[in-house]
């Protein structure tokens, strides 16, 4: 496992397991193979409504829990300074762990404007020490620009939809510049179409790798940090099999032009305003 130090010196694994659409039942599972298969980083959120069965894997593995990172967020609904303080406390409780390593606002929800107000909230859980780190998700240039303007800590991380259909290369050097960490959720680009893309497979047989392994190699070495996700042993397993070989600066950019103008999944986070 490869490690990136945040910008509050907190050190977080390169690759992780995303547990989005995932049951709680299966979270449990999922986690559970993912730690014995040497993962030490798992990415939930209150909305993925899997809290607990995350928290009880990391419980039952055996492993301590200052040696596994563990991220989850807060909703849309629950946006505000008091509604925040609330909605973690409920995050920890679901967790059953009295910290997390990193909290992130999932969406800024502009409609609402009121992700400044969750943020102050977040700093102060971060200087409770209830969180190591704090960071947020889908923020675009517009409100990463006017969080870091308004606030006191610049957010560790900002995670965001990054695949290479969609490589947000502006996004990227945004975080950069201001000391924020990317990380890339949907990596694999929901599988489908990009898994099936020639480029990746020669270069996959070339190397002894499958095409989702090349794409999760690309991500680490553009500096990210990476969470797919999967519920199926054998590809865990996989996914974090990707520290033993490299991609030449021609295959980084071969795989780079695959972007597409449409290549975005999710929604667009400056007019995602669903809180429900």
């Amino acid at each position: 496992m490869q490690y990136i130090t945040l910008n509050d010196g907190v050190q977080i694994p390169q690759v992780g397991l995303g547990v989005w659409r995932v049951s709680d039942a299966e979270a449990y599972g999922a986690v559970t193979t993912a730690l014995e298969a040497g993962y030490r980083h798992v990415d939930t959120a209150a909305a993925y409504e899997n809290e607990g069965g995350v928290g009880r894997a990391i419980r039952d593995s055996g492993i301590p829990r200052k040696d596994v990172f563990l991220t989850t967020k807060l909703w849309n609904g629950d946006h505000g300074y008091d509604a925040a303080l609330r909605a973690f406390d409920k995050s920890l409780e679901r967790l059953g762990t009295e910290y997390v390593d990193l909290y992130l606002i999932h969406w800024p929800v502009p409609e609402q404007d009121l992700y400044i107000e969750s943020w102050r909230a977040l700093e102060k859980i971060h200087s409770d020490g209830r969180a190591r780190a704090i960071g947020v998700s889908n923020f675009s240039a517009e409100t990463l620009e006017r969080l870091v303007k308004e606030s006191k800590k610049v957010p560790s991380i900002n995670q965001i939809e990054l695949h290479p259909y969609f490589c947000q290369p502006a996004m990227r050097q945004l975080n950069e510049k201001l000391g924020i960490v990317t990380e890339d959720w949907s990596p694999l680009g929901q599988g489908g179409d990009l898994l099936q893309e020639p480029v990746l497979t020669r270069i996959g047989d070339a190397k002894g790798k499958t095409a989702a392994q090349v794409v999760l190699r690309w991500h680490i070495q553009l500096g990210d940090v990476v969470i797919p996700k999967s519920v199926t042993a054998s590809r865990i397993v996989e996914n974090i099999d990707v520290f033993d070989f490299e991609l030449t600066s021609a295959e980084m950019d071969e795989i780079t032009e695959l972007r597409r103008d449409d290549g975005r999944i999710g929604p667009d986070p400056d007019h995602f305003n669903y809180v429900g």
